[in-house]
């Protein structure tokens, strides 16, 4: 096996770059789709619910009734043009809706009316255009004609009169509202594109929002962003009800079992120039699958024709022995304490040999800090070709750190989907605190390879520790 090269560590990043973007889109596309059918269906249900709108306009002329002579009639023009404005504003207060109401019998006040009535005048004309809304094709015309007709009126009783008693400004009705056919609301079809738009964009929010707080590591891109150290392996997730996850010997040409062979190919060739003889797996937190991996790693390393030890340190819940089916009594505890033999207390297994805990003390960090562990270690080099210690999770105790000191390195076990990106970055932290070198990190808990089907096999599914 061989050591890395030096590495260096960065700090959690929380920026996004616009692959990023991409990706968080890609993966959450599901999200964006619900969001954008959602929108959809909720204008589409605004619609249905909403009542019909139809619109009717009518349409009345203003006219001067003064003047005889030229110059008289051009006076009237101008006049009435600049009354205009005026009468239009007067169509939708209540001199003019009042009576509208009274005639029509309408269940109204003149506020809500002057709601559904709007009066224009066409640039450089003295045409005002009367525009009514109602539920119903009917009642808009009839609003329009009653609002033209009492417009006449109320500007015939304010126009000054002429000497004969006539009024000099009368208006006159030049196009009568018809019942419209169709409704001009809701308009249906730019609801339901407005409402998939407003849920697309929600979608690509949410998206992005939950990409933005999601401190998960979901594959080997999230530690790239994290660390420039190398993912050693990717080890696919098990399913099934094979406790003990040791796919080396239940599934050995599974596809997780050739993922750990590829780690420790990996492990092997990490750095040419110097000999890999000791390793510490440990992760942040119990449960990212650190004692099955270390197992694992054991047996696909043997495979290499080296002769392997492994060694259970997490003194605090040892695991080894049980995965291995194995005595666990006496191991590394009774030959520190120097109660035991350390010959008397290595058992072969499969094709490797194990060290298991032996009995849970009670100052698990002072023995695992001792010299007589340093000696152990070195002893244990000088026979192996490789040997791979269990240790407890980073966060939790400080067990694994000097375990680190003693060997080549450590690997740092993350589970996909679990582990987050300030646990990996303080567990980095804490090995560099001690002068420990982190050779890289393993993702456990992914997705399985598409050529599981091509390699025939089943995974199985065993708990992580």
């Amino acid at each position: 096996m061989c050591a890395p090269a030096d590495r260096g560590v960065e700090g959690e990043t929380t920026y996004m770059e616009l692959r990023d973007y991409v990706a968080a889109l890609r993966k959450r596309w599901l999200t964006i789709v619900a969001l954008c059918l959602l929108g959809a269906l909720a204008a589409f249900a605004y619609a249905s619910l909403s009542a019909p709108q139809y619109r009717a306009v009518s349409s009345v002329f203003v006219s001067s009734n003064r003047g005889e002579t030229t110059g008289e009639l051009v006076q009237g023009s101008t006049y009435t043009q600049n009354l205009v404005a005026s009468f239009t504003q007067l169509a939708t207060k209540p001199v003019v809706l009042d009576p509208v109401i009274e005639e029509l019998d309408l269940d109204s006040s003149a506020a809500q009316l002057e709601d559904a009535v709007s009066a224009e005048t066409p640039l450089n004309t003295v045409l005002i255009n009367i525009t009514a809304v109602s539920e119903s094709p009917a009642g808009a015309a009839n609003i329009a004609n009653g609002v033209a007709d009492s417009l006449a009126r109320v500007v015939t009783d304010m126009s000054p009169k002429t000497e004969s008693g006539s009024p000099t400004i009368s208006i006159s009705t030049v196009a009568t509202a018809q019942a419209p056919t169709f409704a001009f609301a809701p308009n249906t079809r730019l609801l339901i594109a407005a409402g998939a738009l407003v849920g697309l964009v929600a979608g690509i929010v949410v998206a992005l929002a939950r990409q933005l707080l999601d401190t998960r590591i979901h594959d080997a891109g999230d530690v790239a962003r994290l660390t420039d150290l190398p993912v050693l392996g990717t080890i696919p997730r098990t399913r099934g009800a094979d406790s003990g996850s040791i796919v080396l010997t239940s599934d050995p040409n599974g596809n997780v079992a050739e993922a750990y062979r590829l780690l420790a190919t990996n492990l092997e060739f990490l750095n040419p120039d110097k000999s890999l003889r000791s390793i510490v797996v440990s992760s942040p937190l119990p449960g990212e699958g650190k004692s099955t991996t270390a197992i694992n790693l054991a047996l696909a390393a043997a495979e290499r024709n080296h002769k392997v030890l492994l060694i259970d340190a997490d003194l605090r819940r040892p695991s080894v022995a049980e995965y291995c089916s194995i005595e666990g009594g006496v191991g590394l505890t009774t030959v520190l304490s120097s109660r035991a033999s350390l010959s008397s207390v290595i058992e072969p297994w499969e094709s490797i040999d194990v060290l298991p805990c032996g009995v849970v003390p009670p100052n698990p960090n002072q023995l695992l800090s001792s010299d007589s562990m340093a000696h152990l270690v070195k002893e244990l080099s000088d026979v192996y070709d490789f040997i791979v210690i269990d240790s407890p999770p980073i966060l939790l105790v400080a067990d694994a750190l000097p375990l680190a000191r003693l060997t080549d390195g450590a690997v740092i076990v993350t589970r996909q989907h679990r582990t987050r990106r300030g646990q990996l970055a303080k567990t980095l932290q804490s090995l560099e605190g001690v002068g420990s070198d982190a050779l890289g990190v393993i993702l456990t808990g992914g997705k399985a390879a598409s050529r599981t089907a091509y390699y025939g096999s089943k995974d199985q599914q065993g708990p992580a520790r």
